[in-house]
């Protein structure tokens, strides 16, 4: 059987953070905003319409994933007593990283005019890939937690019976 996701200390300290209604409420917003993101920069790159809004999109997103990440690096701290890569979470933020440093990469060159609109826009498309698959290694790992948790309260129940 693997190692248990959280023990009870860790989840009673996931669960009296404050970052973790913060998380809960930044990952489904920034969810969103790369999806309509993503529309906006597959719809500039065929058709050359709605270069202002695409960015403005991907600036957006960028911002809320700074956010989800300093809120993110602090929950991992008062849950794990790190900032970043305790072994629970160890490849997520792994990626997390690649995503990041791709979202600074597209608003390095948006910034400095390095590249055509239509390369920095290709930038973007990576860290979306790569945020795609972050958000699923996270998915995954809140539906471990949840299964961790219905095991714990049925093994419970059982006990008490």
């Amino acid at each position: 059987m693997n190692k248990p996701l959280y023990s009870a200390e860790e989840r009673a300290r996931r669960d009296s953070s404050p970052w973790t209604l913060v998380q809960g409420i930044l990952a489904p917003l920034q969810f969103l905003v790369f999806a309509v993101s993503l529309v906006l920069v597959v719809r500039y790159l065929a058709t050359g319409a709605g270069e202002f809004v695409a960015t403005c999109s991907i600036l957006l997103k960028t911002v809320l994933l700074y956010a989800i990440m300093v809120t993110g690096c602090l929950w991992e701290r008062d849950v794990y007593g790190c900032y970043l890569f305790a072994p629970a979470f160890f490849w997520e933020d792994v990626v997390s990283m690649l995503v990041m440093a791709l979202q600074t990469a597209y608003v390095l060159a948006w910034l400095g005019g390095w590249l055509d609109t239509r390369q920095q826009m290709a930038i973007a498309l990576a860290a979306y890939a790569a945020y795609v698959i972050n958000a699923t290694q996270f998915l995954l790992k809140l539906r471990a937690a949840r299964l961790q948790a219905s095991r714990e309260e049925a093994l419970c129940l059982q006990a008490a019976a």
